[in-house]
């Protein structure tokens, strides 16, 4: 069975050109789609609720370096096009250039390291309350957990008799609170906030490379309009790329990143023309 991921995403789903051998395997040997439960082996099942989980997993890995690459090449542009315009000077755009990737680099990766380690412990608080109802009021538990599976669509009396199965195995009870009242499991073994701060940093900085290459080898007047048409180039095949995952329209996928990244890129370009000048109506700047 394929669950979604966050946001309704949907798991990767391999083409047979994406299958390592083990995938392979384990379809050779799935039973046929009417075999009963009895036909599907503990080994097998383990084996495919493990590739569904890593395959769950990289939607993670995904979101990060779509938004890392993305935000880097967006937000470099838009220095090294500012600079640019202002001086006509190489050396300038590419020490901007520079400077903006590596803090961005830094930031993002900081940014994503705080926020993933803040949302992990916050988690683990909540499933540590929960463990705590589970081993205090198990009574409680046990009709908690009763009501949800009735309100998902078991009879009452079905309900009852699998919340009372579970309440006999206080583990598999918690880790179904858990999951059905929060939405969040006990234990989550994918990545870590360190992996998905590098992983974001990492894409922000390549991402950033990007605009500022053609500064390195032509002039700034024509690399201006280079970086332009690089960057959206690039923008396209990250929405290309995104839709192996998505199982969207490559196309529309592409199209949806350049749009959103151009129209970034203009509220930044219009708020760092026009702000200045309001300020300076307002007699705040120097």
């Amino acid at each position: 069975m394929e669950h979604d991921g966050p946001a309704g995403i949907r798991p990767p789903v391999l083409e047979p050109t994406d299958m390592t051998e083990t995938q392979h395997t384990l379809i050779e040997d799935r039973p046929s789609a009417s075999a009963p439960a009895s036909a599907y082996s503990r080994e097998w099942i383990a084996g495919h609720l493990a590739q569904e989980r890593r395959n769950s997993a990289l939607l993670g890995e995904a979101r990060e370096i779509v938004f890392g690459a993305q935000d880097g090449i967006v937000s470099t542009l838009a220095v090294v096009a500012t600079v640019a315009g202002a001086t006509g000077e190489p050396f300038a755009v590419i020490v901007a250039g520079i400077a903006a990737a590596l803090a961005g680099v830094f930031s993002m990766a900081a940014g994503e390291y705080i926020g993933s380690k803040s949302q992990r412990e916050i988690f683990d608080a909540q499933v540590e309350r929960e463990r705590i109802e589970v081993e205090e009021r198990a009574g409680e538990s046990e009709a908690e957990v009763a009501y949800m599976l009735a309100e998902e669509g078991l009879g009452e009396e079905d309900a009852a008799r699998v919340a009372a199965i579970m309440a006999r195995h206080p583990e598999v009870l918690l880790r179904t609170m858990v999951s059905r009242e929060l939405g969040i499991e006990v234990e989550d073994a994918h990545g870590s906030p360190l992996q998905g701060a590098l992983f974001m940093g990492a894409a922000f900085g390549l991402g950033a490379a990007v605009p500022i290459l053609p500064f390195l080898v032509v002039p700034v007047g024509t690399a201006i309009f280079i970086a332009i048409v690089l960057a959206g180039i690039v923008l396209f095949g990250i929405g290309v790329v995104k839709s192996r995952w998505t199982k969207r329209s490559s196309i529309v996928s592409g199209l949806e990143v350049l749009a959103l990244a151009a129209l970034a890129g203009v509220v930044g370009y219009l708020f760092g023309t026009i702000l200045p000048q309001l300020l300076g109506v307002a007699g705040i700047a120097a």
